[in-house]
């Protein structure tokens, strides 16, 4: 790839990048933006009790620069790609500070990944090193990652970097250029096999600086980073703009909704990133009286409630801002001040919803008085970014998916939403998020914003699950507050509480169509490790699992306990259906022979 205005010559790396050796000044680099932090002495990291000035965590990330280069591939050819398979701990900052200047490609390796989906991540990616601590080289024990043992590298043991052979990877390093490969972060995996996205080390520190611009870093702030570091919104929302501002980062191993205002108070944190439902159960912890005298001022993140984000500014006294977009880079949509509670931002000309059977732009949504939309046929749609790809860089090794993302020279999101005819874009939900309840079609995150109102819901995954005559019936699972007895919460009164039946007859814009046929309510959401909810788990299962099921009778909005009788009435319907469709098949098949 070519940031066009240059000249120069160009040569191929190992991990199929370009590498620039002459020519006009390049554009900035994440190399570039941690040397130029050598010799500050202000503190520049905090993990726990230990801290180091950013003149440190250089000194630090060059030592395992000259770690990686030791290992670097003699073949040229051959990708040089560390994976980096740690919690958030103060390592993975300085390997992925060295990677940066040593001219290698990080791969964050998600750590929740198990057995031949974790050696899969490794192996696909082409990582030359491994990067772990003792519990990561447990996991990778025995895998086929095709990284000899020789190349996992223990951050709990001494590392000594071995003398380089001669001239490893065919030549002296060249300086990092801003069209070099830096990282590939996997996607969040929650409707298929995660993808590797690629991103240039230009297009980072590109990012670091608009962040830093539109959002406000400072060197005086403390950016606290409970979310992991193997994905893109810790990256790219929080560490490269502190690296590009100097300001503080501080580090959790991993979030814990429980220990995250202490955390903020221990730091002195002043802003901090969040992903899925991690406002939500950091709201469910009990309420103390100086919560809103903490430092924090600012946090960004994506796919919290507007409830959620209301209820936590009021709690901590800080500003939330909400911010679309994606580690691929193709469409990003920040609110403005005017913008409704729940939508994502103003559209630009080229941001429209497309029906992506015709490729017809869909027509703008109109908004009835209670907020439900009355032509969702017509509105919803996949979101679409007209003008091209954007900063989309591409998957590596998936050519099928680039594909899919760009066709006919739009940038397709895989997100359905619809536009308003204000202009104001909503969420609707994953493409796979379509529902089919008696002829008409139905988008989950709709019905998801309308349960979450409800004070005692802490997350909500509406899904479909067959209908034993035709189409989709809908399923909500729900996780509700600490202490919510599920059968209060979802029947009829007892004296203190309405019912689900009534809090949804209360919501003027449920659709006709949209109340949840079945409620399951989980103590535990399944969730991939950036806290997004995954709900293959729970179609797969449906009503027959181990949590309190309720379902609601015909058109009435009253909830009761599902029955066995009533599991064994549904699963006999589905025979006959199966049975029905069996005997159709056949003999349409007997018609045409």
């Amino acid at each position: 790839m070519r940031t066009g205005g240059t000249e120069g010559t160009e040569r191929t790396r190992g991990s199929g990048t370009t590498v620039r050796t002459g020519g006009a000044e390049p554009a900035g680099t994440i190399a570039a933006l941690l040397a130029a932090r050598a010799g500050d002495d202000r503190i520049g990291l905090v993990a726990g009790d230990r801290s180091w000035t950013w003149d440190e965590v250089v000194r630090e990330s060059r030592a395992r620069a000259a770690i990686a280069l030791a290992h670097r591939p003699v073949d040229p050819s051959t990708p040089f790609h560390i994976g980096v398979l740690l919690p958030n701990v103060p390592e993975y900052l300085f390997w992925l500070g060295g990677a940066a200047l040593a001219g290698a490609v990080a791969v964050g390796i998600n750590p929740t990944r198990r057995g031949t989906d974790l050696a899969r991540d490794i192996a696909f990616t082409c990582c030359h090193l491994v990067v772990t601590d003792g519990d990561g080289a447990a996991l990778i024990d025995g895998l086929e990652t095709g990284v000899p043992p020789g190349r996992v590298l223990r951050v709990d043991r001494p590392v000594a970097a071995p003398a380089p052979a001669a001239e490893p990877g065919g030549g002296p390093t060249p300086e990092p250029a801003p069209d070099d490969l830096y990282l590939l972060l996997f996607t969040s995996g929650t409707t298929s096999a995660p993808k590797a996205v690629r991103c240039t080390q230009g297009r980072l520190a590109e990012i670091a600086a608009r962040a830093g611009q539109y959002y406000g870093f400072v060197a005086e702030d403390v950016c606290y980073c409970p979310m992991p570091l193997f994905h893109g919104n810790a990256i790219m929302a929080l560490w490269a703009p502190a690296l590009a501002a100097g300001a503080r980062i501080a580090l959790t191993p991993r979030f814990s909704a429980s220990g995250f205002a202490d955390d903020v108070r221990r730091y002195g944190a002043t802003r901090f990133t969040y992903v899925g439902r991690a406002l939500a159960y950091v709201l469910a912890t009990d309420e103390r009286p100086d919560d809103a005298e903490t430092p924090l001022r600012f946090g960004f993140g994506t796919e919290a409630s507007a409830r959620d984000r209301a209820e936590f500014e009021r709690r901590f006294g800080c500003t939330l801002v909400e911010g679309y977009g994606s580690s691929e880079g193709g469409l990003a949509i920040n609110r403005t001040p005017d913008t409704p509670p729940g939508a994502l931002g103003r559209a630009t000309d080229d941001v429209v919803a497309v029906d992506p059977e015709t490729g017809e732009v869909c027509l703008r949504a109109r908004i009835g008085p209670g907020g439900a939309v009355e032509n969702p046929e017509e509105a919803i749609g996949e979101l679409v970014n007209r003008s091209g790809p954007g900063r989309f860089e591409g998957y590596w090794r998936h050519p099928e998916a680039e594909a899919a993302r760009v066709r006919n020279g739009w940038y397709w999101t895989g997100d359905l939403g619809y536009v308003d005819e204000d202009g104001f874009v909503w969420f609707a939900g994953r493409t796979d998020d379509w529902l089919r309840v008696d002829s008409e079609n139905i988008a989950a995150a709709p019905v998801e914003r309308i349960l979450e109102r409800h004070p005692d819901v802490v997350a909500a995954a509406v899904y479909a699950v067959p209908d034993p005559r035709t189409g989709d019936q809908v399923m909500a699972a729900l996780e509700l507050r600490p202490g919510t007895d599920p059968t209060s919460f979802a029947t009829e009164p007892d004296g203190s509480t309405a019912g689900l039946g009534a809090f949804l007859a209360g919501q003027d814009d449920l659709g006709t169509k949209w109340a949840p046929r079945f409620v399951r309510v989980t103590q535990t959401m399944p969730l991939t490790a950036t806290g997004k909810i995954t709900k293959a788990p729970l179609r797969a299962e449906g009503w027959r699992c181990g949590d309190p099921v309720f379902i609601r009778d015909g058109s009435e909005l009253a909830y009761r306990p599902l029955t066995p009788a009533d599991t064994a009435a549904l699963d006999a319907e589905a025979r006959d259906h199966d049975r029905l469709a069996h005997d159709r098949l056949a003999h349409d098949r007997r018609g045409r022979s």
